[in-house]
Formats: structure tokens, sequence, C-alpha cells
């Protein structure tokens, strides 16, 4: 019985579900919102909607008796040609199987629609929640709900159907016109995403007519969002769980052939991975967006017209599994979509085409414990199976061969897969049993690969899931490393490998066939439609083809494996689609990169048999496929991981196939240890605005100046200076920073206040400048204030590994640091922590969560916890900024999660300083428990080239003649010591036999210099050395500076007090402000005194010394050591 339109539209009184009732074709108005226009029509007018009248009963009837006459005629055909019954039952069963396809298929997008409709108040009635939306603070553990994006998506959908309308009619039909004749008259007549659609003037729906209505329904839904801690700072992952279920119906029609064809539904469901990257320091922050499905989506299409064939049984799935190809050549990794922007991006096709994060290597090596699947005498008797594996990882797929009669199978195959993203992709292996009819299914097992990289080499039994028994693999992953030294090493370890049915790769080759240019013309003077294969020995792959161009644009990437790089040659064919018309070849040995840089040629390459200007342009990058185990050593006997060096390798070096061996030494990520440290000079401002007022405006002040500095995270201030337009700050600060591009140093003047801070004005540097020439002085025009400028000096230290220069770089440090900024750092220390081993268990069995604390000085970096393992792999790194390499330490503090202290490492850096190219790269014994860590230490002496000061390491009596004499003796000794590290860092530290004596009373040791850019006289107090000791106890010294003939507390300084000893170390700074004319005729008066007891102001001399600067080159700033005299002696010493 058929229900009237008005008895649709309220509940029956006897539906206790009204909810959960068939929803209506066409979506009604919701109840809290207002009536369209013509329902408010309709009731106005009072007439009742009319209803079928015997007309249209009549031609219902005709209608469906026309139906089931039609399905005789192919009954009448058959037999009027003479055919046998079995064609009419093959017809159909054919039929009927589309039917039951058919149906399915429309049955399951029902189904889908309906969750998606209803979703949320099912999930509301299920949790009993009244029909409330579900709160914000319901979470899962690592997936986050998207429900605000699914909003913006229902608000984006119409318009996105309008770009896919145009995308279809504007850039594809006239592709698929002009790629073959037969299809000239190819048109799309249908494109609609949703229930509603208008027809445009000429033929063509427009989706701008979409209503509210039709976005009830949002076929596209975001279900949950899942972020990725990266490992690269300069990226952002993003894991999207995407559900289209949708009625689209997308209809095409060649004309000429009366052909018509479409869809009509279709889903797709998958995983799909954006990642945000480069980030770069302007707006929008984002330099582009990579989208790609990290596993094939699962597909289902209903099909119209001509296409509904596919919906028979067989060519169903083959007519998907196409389709999925195609999408997979395009969304599906290691494919990926690319949008840039930002303009000029640098390293597109890098983005477009990253090289692969690894390799893996696979070893299916067993099973064991498979069930048996095949029967004897309608099964009666049990027999065994025949079982092979398949191994997925992505795309990539391997078959391995059968083992019959067999549960226990012994394979012993190799397959090598590229992994392009970690985490997110996965290894499956699933077990058949071979049958003549279906294959049996016997178990399957997923891995991330995540953990291989973790593990470097796994080797275990995993058990089959959703069957018995378990499979044997081994899995070592392959790092790519731009190193041709490595290619003999890894050659030789590829020789004792047994593999088949490949023998092992030692490299990867990466393609980026970017364009071609003036490619020859077919006959007729035909632009070409080319396309390229690329060869390397049997492996040929083919880019795609662009039409009617001479100059075509691919932008394409191709992956091969190599096994011997030397004797390999890349063999290049450029051919017209058709493939019998040859444009152009090219043969590269592939040698020719091993003396690349970087294993990397970017560049035109000329090819032969073509046009004179005929070229391509392609980006070959190679990596060499390097497993730990090259640096593996098998210890023979117990001893420290110290004692584990790679000559006691065992002899069963070969194999990777044998047991997992432990790294000697760490493999670090190609970025560790490139950081700079970017030096930022702060040094005065002219002609700042003046923000204090007084009298309520009526008399104008000055301001309080100072400066923010913001770049790469970090922030810095100035300090503030008192009623100054134009104020001196002097003022240093120290940052380490990366070659991220984009980078910018934020600077900011502002006036000191009692309430808000006033603005004085702001200005940018970007950093490339300052990277790439390594120095900067400017006076910078203030932004967004009618006037002011800011003078900065920045300068690049790169770190050098060698410590020649250590003593003159702390010396300049102690000239050039002014007395408000914190002391300058002399080195830069890299650490890179990848694992530690036999860390000790809780309670003596369960295994701990650990981290690690890594702290030098006041700096700490904590890394990540790793759940249950007492051999974590945490791989990550951090920089310190060293001021004093001689007496700081590291600290290393190993920690479990809720467990306490497992052990601990104190590292002084004065080892680094003796070790080869300051750099420690082994495991260390942990302390306070057992357990070990395999640590990467490295110190680079930052030494400045501009800082204004040359310095100066004699070291000499100032008062002694003999030195002199001694090195007139040497013959010219004294012009080697200026251009000879090595004898300047020893007469630095005194040690040199032709050093003077030191006088009865001892010496102290002293730098006056005058800084002209400050305009300061500047004096160091080093030490003190051999201080004359008065009665039994030690005394406690200090050092007093007096600048005469001055003797008032203005120009007094002095120094901390130091207990009990007779060679004290100060390294104190002081400085005082005169002009230079007027330092000369002063006089510094130096005494040494020691208090002469705890109740008693008295203070006990133990010597002075009286400096003429007159007499002293105050422009070198030059180290010396000074006898001291009794008070009686005046002169200088």
């Amino acid at each position: 019985m058929e229900r009237s339109p008005g008895e649709g539209s309220s509940p029956s009184p006897e539906d206790p579900n009204p909810g959960l009732r068939d929803q209506p074709s066409v979506p009604s108005d919701p109840p809290d919102h207002p009536p369209t226009a013509h329902s408010k029509a309709d009731q106005s007018s009072g007439i009742p909607p009319a209803g079928p009248g015997a007309a249209g009963e009549a031609l219902a009837v005709l209608t469906s008796f026309g139906r089931r006459l039609l399905v005789l005629v192919p009954v009448y055909l058959a037999g009027a040609a003479g055919l046998s019954v079995g064609f009419v039952l093959f017809g159909l069963a054919l039929y009927l199987g589309w039917r039951r396809v058919r149906e399915e298929k429309e049955r399951s997008l029902r189904a889908a629609r309906q969750l998606l409709e209803d979703e949320e108040r099912l999930t509301a009635k299920t949790l009993y929640m009244s029909h409330r939306e579900l709160p914000a603070w319901v979470s899962f553990p690592d997936v986050e709900k998207a429900e605000w994006l699914n909003k913006i998506v229902a608000q984006v959908w119409p318009f996105l159907g309008q770009y896919m309308e145009k995308l279809l009619a504007e850039t594809v039909a006239p592709a698929v016109r002009g790629s073959n004749p037969h299809l000239q008259t190819f048109t799309f007549t249908r494109v609609e995403l949703g229930e509603k659609v208008c027809e445009s003037g000429w033929g063509l729906p427009f989706l701008s007519c979409f209503s509210e209505d039709l976005l009830s329904l949002q076929p596209l839904r975001i279900i949950g969002v899942k972020v990725h801690p990266s490992q690269r700072k300069e990226q952002i992952l993003l894991d999207l769980n995407v559900s289209y279920v949708g009625d689209v119906q997308i209809d095409v029609e060649v004309k000429k052939y009366f052909c018509k064809a479409g869809i009509k539904g279709m889903q797709l469901h998958g995983i799909l991975r954006v990642i945000l990257e480069p980030l770069v320091g302007d707006i929008p922050i984002v330099g582009a967006v990579s989208m790609f499905f990290i596993r094939r989506p699962t597909l289902d299409i209903n099909w119209t017209g001509m296409t509904n064939l596919l919906d028979i049984p067989g060519l169903s799935s083959l007519s998907d599994t196409m389709i999925m190809d195609s999408i997979a050549a395009f969304l599906v990794l290691p494919n990926r979509l690319l949008v840039p922007l930002v303009p000029d991006l640098q390293d597109v096709a890098q983005l477009r085409s990253p090289l692969p994060r690894g390799i893996i290597r696979i070893h299916l090596l067993a099973a064991r414990g498979l069930s048996s699947k095949d029967k004897y005498v309608k099964g009666l008797i049990e027999g065994k199976s025949d079982p092979y594996a398949l191994v997925r990882v992505g795309t990539q797929t391997f078959c391995s061969r059968v083992i019959d009669e067999e549960l226990n199978p012994q394979w012993g195959e190799t397959y090598e897969v590229m992994v392009h993203e970690v985490p997110g992709q996965e290894i499956e292996v699933e077990v058949f049993d071979k049958d003549p009819d279906k294959d049996d299914f016997l178990g399957r097992m997923k891995l991330d690969v995540g953990k291989v990289l973790q593990a470097r080499v796994l080797d275990e039994w995993f058990p089959l899931q959703g069957g018995q028994g378990q499979v044997h693999l081994r899995l070592e992953w392959l790092s790519l490393l731009p190193d041709a030294e490595k290619l003999e090493q890894v050659l030789q370890w590829n020789r004792g490998i047994t593999s088949r049915p490949e023998p092992p790769s030692a490299a990867i080759l990466v393609v980026y066939l970017d364009r071609g240019q003036d490619l020859p013309l077919k006959k007729g003077n035909k632009e070409p439609n080319p396309m390229v294969q690329l060869s390397i020995q049997d492996v040929t792959q083919e880019s795609k083809a662009v039409y009617s161009t001479n100059s075509p644009v691919w932008e394409e990437a191709f992956r091969f494996f190599l096994q011997d790089p030397r004797s390999q040659e890349l063999d290049v064919q450029v051919k017209d689609d058709s493939r019998a018309l040859s444009l152009g070849s090219l043969s590269l040995p592939l040698a020719r990169l091993l003396t690349a840089p970087e294993l990397t040629l970017d560049q035109w390459f000329q090819l032969s048999g073509s046009g004179p200007n005929s070229r391509l342009y392609m980006k070959l990058v190679m990596r060499i496929l390097y497993l730990d185990s090259s640096e593996i050593c098998f210890p023979t006997v117990p001893g420290p991981p110290a004692a584990w060096d790679t000559e006691t390798e065992s002899p069963q070096k070969g194999s990777s196939v044998d047991a997992p061996p432990r790294p000697c030494h760490t493999t670090p990520d190609s970025q560790f240890g490139t950081e700079n440290v970017l030096r930022i000079h702060v040094l005065e401002a002219q002609d700042l605005i003046a923000k204090d007022r007084f009298l309520g405006g009526l008399v104008k002040g000055k301001s309080d100046p100072y400066v923010k500095l913001k770049l790469a995270g970090r922030s810095f201030r100035s300090r503030v200076v008192r009623e100054d337009l134009n104020p001196r700050w002097n003022e240093v600060f120290e940052v380490i920073v990366t070659s991220i591009p984009g980078q910018e140093l934020d600077i900011e003047v502002f006036d000191k206040d009692l309430d808000k801070d006033d603005f004085l004005g702001r200005c940018k540097v970007s950093l490339t400048t300052v990277l790439n020439s390594g120095f900067l002085d400017e006076w910078l025009t203030l932004e967004d204030v009618p006037s002011g400028r800011l003078h900065l000096r920045l300068e690049r230290l790169s770190p050098r590994p060698t410590a020649t220069e250590l003593e003159e770089v702390l010396q300049v440090n102690s000239l050039i640091q002014t007395q408000k900024s914190a002391e300058l750092a002399a080195a830069l220390l890299s650490v890179y922590l990848e694992r530690a081993d036999d860390l000790p268990l809780r309670k003596g069995t369960k295994p701990p969560s650990p981290y690690a604390t890594v702290t030098v000085g006041e700096t700490s970096h904590k890394t990540k916890t790793i759940p249950q393992t007492s051999a974590p792999i945490w791989d990550e790194s951090a920089s310190f900024l060293i001021r004093k390499p001689h007496t700081e330490s590291l600290e290393l503090q190993v920690r479990g999660e809720g467990t306490g202290t497992l052990g601990s490492l104190s590292l002084p850096l004065s080892e680094l300083l003796e070790a080869d190219r300051l750099c420690l790269d082994r495991w260390f014994p942990l302390a306070n428990g057992q357990g070990q860590v395999l640590l990467r230490v490295q110190l680079g002496i930052l030494v400045s080239q501009h800082s204004g000061v040359e310095a100066h390491s004699h070291s000499y009596s100032h008062s002694s003649s003999s030195l002199n004499e001694d090195l007139e003796l040497c013959g010219g000794l004294a012009h080697i010591t200026s251009s000879a590290p090595e004898l300047r860092h020893r007469l630095t530290h005194g040690d040199s036999p032709l050093e003077a004596p030191i006088g009865p009373l001892g010496q102290v040791k002293l730098t006056v210099w005058y800084y002209s850019e400050e305009r300061k006289l500047v004096s160091i107090v080093h030490s003190c050395r051999a201080l004359r000791q008065n009665g039994r106890d030690l005394p406690d010294p200090y050092v007093s500076l007096l600048l005469l003939p001055d003797k008032n507390r203005g120009t007094k300084r002095k120094t901390s007090q130091k207990k009990r000893t007779l060679n004290p170390e100060f390294s104190e700074r002081f400085e005082w402000e005169l002009p230079q004319d007027e330092a000369l005729r002063r006089k510094l008066d130096i005494s040494v005194k020691s208090n002469s007891s705890f109740m008693s102001r008295e203070r006990e001399l133990l010597g002075k010394v009286q400096l003429d600067l007159a007499e002293i080159d105050l422009s070198q700033g030059a180290a010396q050591w000074y006898d001291l005299m009794d008070d009686k002696d005046k002169g200088s010493s």
C-alpha cells in the first residue's frame, strides 16, 4: 500500500522507532530549519497535492509489462538464429550474476551512506547519551576526532564539485580526445557529486546549485586524524582516515559510436598521509603539501551504460583492480601529489619523489607448524599443504616458490624493498596452500617497518594470524649513504651472501626525469607524443606519454637496484608513444656517478641519434646500501663494550643471515654535526623616538631603550639604557642555527616603562646572507616608527675539529666579552645518542621503559621514552654551547619510567680535546648500574674571523731580559713563534724551557687592552702563580686594581677571593670608560693581597706591580706574566 506524501511527513503512532525508518530518497528539511520556498507556496495555496490518476496507473502497468516482455526477446532471437538452449542458459546465468553483483554493490553503498548519515545519532543511542553529540574530550589514544574538519569539507564540497567539473571538461576531456582519433567526439554529459544537479546552457551540469539539503549528505568524511612526531624538524606528518561514500554520477558519451558509459555510486576508504614540508620562516610557513595513500585504498564502484558489463562476475574484480592500479600510479606510494604553496620552491623534484628512507632486505627463511589443507577421499584422508608466501610492502609484491607436501617449509629466499615512509608502511606476509582451483589461506603477519629501523637487524619467528604456525624472517635495514668509498666494502660483504632469486644489491639509482627539449618531429612536421624507456640490464621502466609536443615535461621518478654500479649502464630511449619511432637515445655508465659530488648528476644530457639540440634534463642520484654489519663485531670473550673493536670481527662475517651482531659505532643522520653558531653583537642605536612624558605630557623626556631578539625559537633581551636616545649596549648573544631556508632574526626595540613598554621600532635580518657570507655589519633602519636605526654585527662561527686554536679562542673571547654579556662559547658540542644495551630489569624480570637525559652545564636534553625494553634505540641528537672545554663535562643519566636511575655516565670534555678530530664514537659503560650506551660525541672549536682582536700567545716575563737573549741565540725563533701554533700553544701554558725564572714573590698574569669600539680600557686578571707564603697557613689571595692617579672608589676594582692557594685562577674582566688618549696618561696599579684573619680588616700585601700604560701596546691585548714586587718598588715590572 502506497503512502501519500502527507503521511510521510510525520511518524506513525504505531512505529516505536520512527528515527530508524528508511530515509526518503530526497532529504526533507530539518525540523530546526525554516521550510523551503516551494513548501511555503503549496501551503499558502490551500490546494492539496494531487495523487496519481488513472492515466498514471495505466502507464505504470504498461511499463512493467514491457520490461517483462523484453526478457523474452533474447530467447526469441536465439531460436530464430537456430542456437541451442545452452546459449540462452549461459546468457541467463550472466544476467543473474550481474544482477547479484549489482545488488550487492547497491546494498553496500546504501548501508555505508545510511551509516554516515546516522553516525552521530546511532552512536549517541548506543552510548545512552539521549541523542547528544559526543563531548570534545572523548578521544582515542593516538587518533583525534576531526569533526571541525568535516564541517569545513561540507562547506567546501559544492565548490570542489565546480572545480572537478571544470577539470574534467577543460583538461581531461581534451586530453582523451587528443589521445586517439576514434575519441574525437568524447565528452562528459553529466558530472554530479551528490543528489541534486542543474543543467547548464551548454549541456554540462553545474554544482553551484547545491542546496543545504544536499549538504546534509556529505559523501566525504574524515574519520580521524593522527599526527606523527617527525624526526625532521622541517616537516609535519598527518594521517587522515578518509571515507568517501557518495552517489556520484559521471556519464560520458562518444557520439560518433552512440556509446554511453558512466559511474553511479562509489565507495573509497583508506589512510591518506599528508606531509607539510618544508617549514619556512615566512608566510604561509608551509612550503608545500604532499598527499598520498600509504596502502591501496578499498574501492567499490557501480557502473552505468556500457560499463554495466563490468559488473559481470569475473570482470567486476578485474575492473576494480585496473582502476586501483591507475589510482596507485597517481596517489599510492611511492607516487604522491605535490601542491607547492610558495613560489620558486627549491628541490621540487626531491619533494615530489624523495629518496627512499632506506631499504629493507627481507630474508624469507622458513615456516613451521602450518595447518594441513589438502584432503583426499572426500576428506577421509588428511594430507599436508603445498605452501608458498606472498610478501608485500606497499605496492611491491613478491611470491616465493611452492614447497610441495610440507608443513614446515624452508624457502631461503631474499627480497629487497624500498621504504618511503616511517612510520606508516608495513611488511605483510601471507602464506597460502597451492591448489588447482582456489588457493587456501594459511595465515598472515604484519610488521611496521619502524621496528626494523629501530632494531636495524630483526631475526624472529612471527606468529601467523588467521591460521596456525609461524614464519621465520630476518629483516635488515640498509641505510643509504652518498659515500663511494663504502662500495668496495659492501661488494665484498655481498659476495658472502647466498641470495635467491636475485643477487643482493649494492646500491640504488633514482632517476628524476624532468623534461626534454627540441626533440625531432614526426613525418609531415607533426608534433610527436614522446615517452621515455629507461633500462638497466634486464629491468625496463617507462614514463607516461606527453601528447603533441617536442619539448615534453614528464616530472617523473624511477628507481633501480644495482648489483655493481662500476660495470652497469643506464640506457635511455626516447620514443613516440607508438614505440615504433625513435626520437633519440642515451647511454650513461654508472661509474661516472661514483666520481660525482654526493654521487649526484643534475644536468642536461645530449641525445644521440636525434636532433642537434635535442636533450634531456635529468637528475641522477646514487646511494650505497650500507648494512651496519660492515661495522659489526662478534666478541670472542666477555669484556667491556669499549674493547669490542672492528679488528676483533668474527670470521663469520659475510653471511647476513647469521646471528644479529651488535654495532660498534653509531650511524647518525647526515645532518648531524652540521649546525653553526650565530654570534649577535647588539652595539648601539641612534635617533630613537622619545616616549617618556612628564607633567601630563607638558614636558618631553627621552626613552629607556632595550632590544628584544627572536631566532630559532629562542628569545634574548638586552639591558636597559636609561634616558638615552642614542644608547650603546655592546652586548653579545649566541644561538645555535641550522641551514633551514627562510629563517629570520626578528629585532624589536622598546622603551622600558612601569606599566606597558612602548614600541620604538622593529627590523628583520634574513639569515641566508649571514650563513652564506659568514659576516654582516650594518646599520638597520627601524620600521613602523618615524626615526631610528640600530647597529648590529652578525657572525657565523663554523665548528672546527681541531684543538690547536683553542687557547687563542679563549683569549679572544675574554677580550671581546663585555661585563653585561654571558661568557662567550669557545666550542660547540654535538651529541648523538643511538641506543643502550643490557639495562637492568625491573624487579629482576620485567624490562624497564627507559629514557635518557643529557646535560652540559645548565642545558639539558631529554629523549623519548621507549616502552618495555632493556635495549632501547633512541636515535636522537642535541647540541650544546661550551665555554670552558677544559673544565666542563657531559653528564648522561638513563632512567626508567617510574623506576628511577638505571645508570649514569660522566664524560669530561678534556678527553675529547685529546681524541682524534675531537670525536669519540663507541660504547660507554654506565656507572651506578649495569648496561652500556652507544654514543657519538664530537667537539668543534668556534674560531672568530671578525673579532677585531689579534690574539697573541707570547708568555714571558716583562721584567726579564734573559728570554730575549735566549730567543736571539735560537736563530730567529721569535719569528717562528708567531706562526707556529704548536709552539704558541706550549708558550701559553708556560712550560717552555726558554721561559724566564719566576721572581721571589711570584707572578700575576694580566691582559691589558683598549677596546676602541666601546671606548673602554679592559684588563683581564687571569691567574697568579708561586705566591709567597707567610706563616704556616696558605693565603686567601685576591687582586686589587687601581687606575692612577685617581685613588677613589670609581677607579678601584678587585677580584673574588680564592681560598688557601698559592696559584689562584681568577679569569675576571674589568673595564674603565675613558678616551684612549687619557688612558695613555694613566698607570695601572695591581696589588695581590690576602686577608690577615677572619676578625681583622687588615690585608696582607703579597706583592704588587705598576704598569705605565703609555709603555704598553694597548691595541694588541697580549696576555703576559708580570713579576710581583715589594711595596717599596713603584716601577713597572
